[in-house]
């Protein structure tokens, strides 16, 4: 267990009390799925604690974790009394729960928005789940010997990542710095999280995506979540620049 976090300022302007600190604590660090919560907290400013556990290693079968998520799977976060898994929806609920005027995850205007939730149902279904993760239950050197190793199968998802990647491609062509545009939002979080995986698995992004992904490389919040996806650690969040 790590030890206590410092905290920061912090002005939550969904929940209805301008006045809370949060009390944030994420379980789970090591997958391209652990660093999307860790990365959410850093872009938006938030102080929180870690619980540093990792997949398949017998932590998630604890019974004091198996109390807070039965699904035994990471990560899962705990805002309070409240607890949410599933890495896209924690950062979802960041998103919309801890968004400020000067540190925002998600669009307001109706039509922006629905476009954000498009984004983020494509790239959790079509290249996450449907894709990616049906590499790694059956290449011989991820959970292939548990799932079954089946090349053909590994091959296949390889490829159909790669067309559902067009979609990306074109929306890209524009000379957008972001999915949504000029404005980053957590659809780049997760969007960024695949392509990582997909160049760690061989497979290989679009053209638009490289220049994308530097971009992306090069902000802070992103380079202090990989740092806080693998120590054992206190989680400190970057000040707010002026």
């Amino acid at each position: 267990m790590a030890g206590p976090t410092s905290s920061i300022s912090v002005r939550p302007w969904r929940n209805g009390n301008m006045n809370a600190t949060p009390d944030l604590t994420l379980w789970g660090v090591g997958t391209s799925r652990t660093i999307r919560p860790h990365w959410a907290m850093h872009e938006l400013g938030l102080a929180y604690k870690t619980r540093p556990i990792g997949p398949r290693t017998g932590e998630t079968k604890t019974a004091e974790y198996t109390k807070l998520n039965p699904r035994q799977k990471i990560p899962l976060l705990q805002d309070g009394d409240f607890r949410i898994g599933e890495s896209a929806a924690i950062v979802a609920y960041l998103s919309r729960m801890y968004s400020t005027p000067e540190r925002s995850l998600i669009p307001e205007a109706p039509r922006e928005y629905a476009a954000w939730l498009e984004w983020c149902f494509f790239i959790v279904a079509e290249l996450d789940s449907t894709s990616l993760y049906v590499m790694r239950r059956h290449r011989a050197d991820a959970l292939g010997p548990i799932y079954g190793i089946a090349p053909e199968v590994v091959a296949q998802a390889g490829e159909y990542f790669r067309q559902q990647l067009r979609h990306v491609e074109v929306a890209l062509a524009d000379g957008r710095k972001f999915l949504m545009g000029d404005r980053f939002t957590s659809a780049d979080i997760l969007l960024t999280t695949c392509l990582e995986w997909a160049i760690a698995y061989g497979v290989g992004i679009c053209d638009n995506a490289q220049p994308y992904l530097e971009r992306i490389r090069k902000r802070e919040a992103f380079q202090r979540a990989v740092a806080a996806n693998v120590p054992m650690a206190p989680i400190t969040p970057a000040p707010a620049k002026a």
